[in-house]
């Protein structure tokens, strides 16, 4: 049984498609088809129900793509694990990281890490937080960043730091002048919102709810740049970290004004449990907590 082959198993149960599953290996449909019909007469399973359309996993086969996943994470982590031996701050780094953390609060410890070390190969993934999470668990990525982190099985958290949360307007808004802003000023204005599924939602919401106020929402939106754009034409107001809106505030277009009480956003890095750590993640996690030499 060769590693190749349950990449293709895993492929064809993924695509539900044994043509697609080729496509992803460079295979003709008849090849992958005799991998797998090979995959089942050594174990003497049925691992997969073929259909007219498409074919479907069989409890035995469901059994396999667990353990072939397994394989194949231990397998793709070979390398890390070389260079851990060997020390070497090389290879790859996967991050994923919520738009504005990874738009805003993140560049600038990428530009020293890479470099620092520019035989990293660093890849960041734009996610929202529930694939943020996803990815860490999955092995997909070596550090998640999301705001407000929460507890997850099999997900281990350290702190990175605290944004603060200010409200957004345009410089011509009556608001634009005030040093800082109460809840209760809010209750007819137009605000522009995140979706209802975004931590950061969730949190603001309850902010507001607890000082009496509910807020109406005119609009909402899944990432911070449409926020942004949407309070820059005079549609509404907006609460967002400060960090996302330092440019916008410093050419002019957008005023921000604390919030009173204030309000903070922390920003958690998630790690997979037990996942060993190489030298490029401990040396970027180094970085990100300010322990770097």
């Amino acid at each position: 049984m060769h590693i190749e082959t349950l990449k293709i198993f895993c492929d064809v149960v993924e695509t539900a498609s044994f043509s697609k599953a080729g496509s992803l290996n460079s295979m003709t449909q008849s090849a992958v088809s005799q991998q797998i019909l090979s995959l089942e007469k050594k174990l003497g399973r049925t691992l997969l129900e073929r259909g007219r359309r498409q074919c479907c996993v069989t409890p035995e086969g469901a059994v396999l793509l667990e353990a072939s996943k397994e394989i194949l994470e231990i397998y793709n982590g070979l390398d890390e694990r070389f260079n851990e031996l060997a020390d070497v701050v090389a290879g790859e780094l996967s991050i994923a990281a919520v738009f504005s953390i990874g738009l805003h609060d993140l560049p600038p410890y990428l530009k020293k890490f890479q470099r620092q070390y520019p035989t990293v190969d660093v890849q960041v993934n734009y996610k929202r937080s529930a694939q943020v999470y996803a990815q860490v668990l999955s092995g997909e990525a070596a550090v998640g960043l999301v705001a407000y982190p929460a507890q997850r099985k099999g997900i281990h958290i350290e702190p990175f730091m605290d944004d603060e949360m200010v409200l957004i307007c345009p410089p011509s808004h009556a608001f634009a002048s005030l040093e800082k802003i109460a809840p209760a000023a809010l209750k007819k204005e137009r605000f522009i919102a995140f979706d209802p599924d975004l931590p950061t939602r969730q949190i603001v919401d309850r902010h507001f709810r607890e000082s009496g106020i509910n807020l109406g929402h005119a609009m909402e939106f899944d990432n911070i740049e449409t926020v942004k754009r949407t309070v820059e034409i005079e549609q509404g107001v907006s609460i967002v970290p400060m960090a996302s809106v330092k440019t916008e505030v410093k050419a002019g277009v957008l005023t921000a004004i604390p919030l009173d009480p204030p309000l903070r956003r922390p920003i958690g890095i998630l790690l997979k449990r037990n996942r060993p750590r190489t030298p490029a993640l401990r040396e970027f996690l180094a970085l990100l907590q300010g322990k770097a030499e």
